[in-house]
């Protein structure tokens, strides 16, 4: 079957230059957008019944954008004016840029990974005299945690942000070609909002292998995987996958 429309469950790209608006134009097919999660913050209350007093620390490690604003929203719910000597331990450069939306970045210590956790830890390894604090979500990849025990550094997990499935309920009678998948928690996004979903001849496309193992736990049918060595990004493997079905 031909493929048409596509629902992508993620927000809409603010930039004009997504390769996703390439991908509807040259290939001809309608690319929708729409979050099946959704980021909210915990209360401060909550922070304080985890015993975070933001003073204790001297370096924040920041994973995500999310982990960025909700750190500094929890600083000034909390009156915490972040010390300007106080370390940044940023994921990817995508991060690290972000910080100059709180911090002028050009007089902070901020350290940049390689967008991989186990490459920062190699940058948090040489400063291990630090006390680290871990803005978190409630779904924090074991990975992490694990990595920074090996290090065996003074650090502390503070969950300041929580991922809630969005209420889809006005796509019930909407159907796509495509369905395209980032992570487990859209999935159960999918079967909250329709706990009845049959897959039918819905395409689903997902990115990376625990979302594919949240698919087929589901029961239900991977059409469109990515990253493969041929198909590194999510918009390749679909314009593939489009090219090859569009063409019979």
């Amino acid at each position: 079957m031909k493929v048409k429309t596509i629902l992508v469950s993620q927000p809409e790209p603010k930039t004009e230059t997504s390769p996703y608006f390439d991908l509807a134009e040259k290939q001809k097919v309608k690319v929708d957008f729409r979050s099946f999660i959704h980021v909210e913050g915990v209360p401060v209350k909550e922070v304080r019944a985890q015993k975070i007093d933001l003073n204790n620390y001297s370096a924040i490690i920041l994973t995500s954008r999310n982990a960025v604003d909700h750190f500094f929203r929890i600083a000034e719910e909390m009156r915490f004016t972040v010390p300007d000597d106080m370390k940044y331990f940023c994921q990817s450069e995508a991060v690290a840029y972000y910080l100059q939306k709180y911090v002028v970045y050009r007089k902070r210590k901020i350290y940049v990974g390689n967008r991989t956790f186990p490459e920062l830890t190699k940058l948090i390894k040489k400063h291990k005299d630090e006390k680290f604090l871990l803005p978190s979500s409630d779904k924090l990849k074991p990975q992490i945690p694990e990595e920074l025990d090996k290090l065996k550094v003074d650090w502390k997990r503070a969950d300041l942000y929580r991922t809630v499935v969005s209420d889809l309920s006005d796509l019930e009678n909407v159907f796509y070609d495509v369905l395209v998948f980032f992570s487990p928690s859209g999935i159960d996004s999918l079967f909250q909002n329709f706990p009845d979903f049959k897959q039918n001849d819905t395409r689903i496309a997902v990115f990376g292998s625990t979302t594919i193992k949240a698919v087929e736990d589901r029961g239900l049918r991977v059409d469109i995987a990515a990253p493969t060595p041929e198909t590194p990004s999510m918009t390749m493997a679909l314009e593939k996958y489009i090219k090859e079905v569009n063409k019979k």
